[in-house]
């Protein structure tokens, strides 16, 4: 595989993986507890989808 394949391939794998966290943005009140949980615990899938709904469902309330 090409460097630069690996790199992008990583990039978007990191990307994935911290995708709560990017939902969660800068607007998010518990943004730095949704990463802080996503970094340890988010490579088990049940957690990885409760900070996803975490960011999301926080963040809608916060739009009304």
């Amino acid at each position: 595989m090409d460097s630069i394949a690996a790199v992008a391939v990583l990039a978007l794998i990191l990307a994935v993986y911290f995708l709560p966290t990017l939902i969660a943005g800068s607007g998010h009140p518990h943004r730095f507890a949704i990463f802080v949980i996503n970094l340890l615990f988010g490579w088990t899938l049940v957690i990885w989808v409760g900070c996803i709904v975490w960011a999301v469902v926080q963040r809608r309330e916060a739009d009304r």
